[in-house]
């Protein structure tokens, strides 16, 4: 700087108009200030080069550099989200409460959004990418150019991830999966460049069949659908009478068992009451004989009322053997 002020002054002593050269010098010196220092915003990044050599980052505030020519700062959002859309660009944001977003779907972004799928159909793919600028210095100076770096590579392999399924995945259950899959092969290829980005998220906005078959598609989505709902309607009705059927089943077949276990107890019963029976009669024939037909008209008669003996040569009853406990005879009945 000493050396670039003597040179001045030996200039300045050259010629003989000293308001020229006041004005000159003034304005050499306003260009040399002004140009000597610069404001970082605060979601900005400042690289400052000199003579085109990085030498330094300078973050949010003010800062001062050596005037124009030797030192240029280049700014950089490093603390803002970045977005690249494919298939679709964004006309203006609303700011209004109400009014929706305003985007721009014209022919001339088909090329990105059309894509062949795994069964050879052909869909409309929308998609976003948001990422940031974790590094300054490789966002500038690794790859010439790092914005179309990264819009060639999400759409290389977007196209891939599309290829590799079905199109009713893609654009029913499948769209989670492509866009996780998407983020991280195209992570891994930017940190492969040393590009200086790190992915935030990678969305598909919308996934649909190009205009001319969507009639088709849509009839064949409703047929499917139908389908569906056929198959669940019939689940629901299986589930609801198999169980209903298993319950029965078992209930008859407890019953069953109940019953047999009944039957087996009581003829052993039987069977023993038997045994004893005939160990008492071999052991008194006579008096066993008649315990047991007293036992059997007892049991007989205990559900009679009366006793009637018929001679068929008498019009009348005659009563015998009144059994009710007034002692009366029951009423006449005719002969038979």
């Amino acid at each position: 700087m000493d050396d670039v002020l003597k040179n001045i002054r030996k200039q300045f002593e050259r010629f003989k108009s000293g308001p020229v050269l006041i004005l000159v010098a003034s304005v050499v010196v306003v260009v040399v200030f002004w140009t000597a220092w610069f404001t970082v915003q605060p979601e900005e990044t400042g690289i400052v080069q000199r003579f085109g050599k990085v030498i330094r980052t300078a973050g949010p505030g003010l800062h001062f550099k050596f005037p124009y020519g030797i030192e240029k700062v280049r700014m950089l959002p490093t603390a803002r989200v970045l977005k690249e859309e494919f298939g679709f660009r964004t006309v203006s944001v609303s700011t209004v409460p109400g009014e929706k977003t305003r985007f721009d779907t014209r022919g001339a972004y088909k090329d990105e959004s059309l894509m062949l799928t795994g069964d050879l159909n052909v869909i409309d793919v929308q998609w976003i990418v948001q990422y940031r600028i974790e590094d300054p210095i490789r966002y500038l100076f690794q790859v010439r150019d790092t914005s179309k770096t990264i819009r060639d590579t999400t759409e290389a392999v977007m196209r891939r991830a599309v290829g590799n399924r079905l199109g009713s995945d893609v654009l029913t259950t499948g769209r989670v999966a492509v866009a996780s899959e998407a983020k991280i092969e195209i992570q891994k290829i930017l940190t492969t460049y040393e590009s200086g980005v790190r992915l935030v998220t990678v969305e598909l906005q919308d996934v649909t069949p190009p205009d001319t078959v969507k009639p088709a598609f849509n009839e064949v989505n409703e047929s499917r659908q139908d389908k569906e709902q056929t198959i669940n309607k019939a689940q629901e009705q299986a589930n609801r009478e198999i169980p209903k059927a298993r319950g029965v089943a078992t209930q008859s077949i407890s019953e069953a068992e109940g019953y047999a276990l009944e039957r087996v107890n009581r003829a052993k019963g039987e069977a023993t009451r038997f045994e004893a029976i005939l160990g008492q009669y071999e052991q008194a024939p006579q008096v066993t004989r008649r315990r047991l037909y007293l036992e059997a008209m007892t049991g007989f008669l205990s559900d009679m009322k009366g006793l009637y003996i018929v001679d068929k040569d008498q019009k009348a009853m005659v009563p015998w053997l009144p059994l009710e406990s007034s002692g009366q005879p029951s009423a006449q009945g005719r002969q038979p």
